[in-house]
């Protein structure tokens, strides 16, 4: 479990900042983690994962599992990613330092989204090629809403897949990766719609 430079709820509302970086033994923590995981795999991961609980615990809570299992079974086993990590008080631009650390090619960080009158278990998720601290939002795709209710884990599941795999063959991610997945979705039958630029 790492945490974000925040130290309560209600600087975590008033200091956006602090939310997008790990704190200090956090970082330390993630250093060591990167050193083992490369002994074992000889090098940096394909994909790391990060939970943050962002602005509704309940969402990472009820649909990050689920939503991983169905990913995962798209993956496969050729994938090399890394152990999730989880992370408390943390804002979306956390990923890119985590990434960063763990000498990660793409980060995929679920985060609960603000919660609406009637949705406080949506779910986005976010990717980034190439993750480093400094990026902003224009580097990040995102796939939102994600819940039982809103998009199903498995069309989820499938749209991030989408741009994992575009991802990883054209080595760049936000602005520079356009939505193709209405011609895909023709072509493979995946479902489609807009991938939304995320927020940090």
């Amino acid at each position: 479990m790492l945490h974000s430079e925040v130290t309560d709820r209600l600087e975590y509302l008033q200091r956006p900042d602090l939310g997008r970086r790990l704190d200090a033994p956090s970082r330390e923590r993630l250093k060591a983690m990167a050193l083992m995981q490369g002994s074992v795999q000889g090098g940096g991961c394909d994909i790391a994962v990060v939970i943050a609980d962002g602005l509704s615990s309940l969402a990472v809570a009820q649909n990050a599992v689920p939503f991983l299992v169905a990913l995962g079974s798209l993956l496969g086993d050729g994938v090399p990613t890394a152990r999730p990590v989880i992370v408390q008080q943390g804002r979306v631009a956390i990923g890119d330092e985590v990434g960063e650390l763990l000498g990660a090619r793409l980060v995929l960080l679920l985060i609960g989204e603000r919660p609406g009158l009637s949705s406080p278990d949506s779910m986005g998720a976010y990717l980034t090629w190439a993750p480093r601290v400094g990026l902003t939002d224009a580097s990040r795709n995102c796939v939102s809403n994600i819940r039982p209710a809103g998009l199903p884990w498995d069309e989820a599941a499938a749209k991030v897949h989408y741009l994992i795999t575009q991802m990883q063959a054209r080595q760049l991610s936000g602005v520079g990766l356009k939505d193709e997945t209405v011609v895909a979705a023709v072509g493979k039958g995946m479902p489609h719609g807009n991938f939304l630029i995320g927020q940090s």
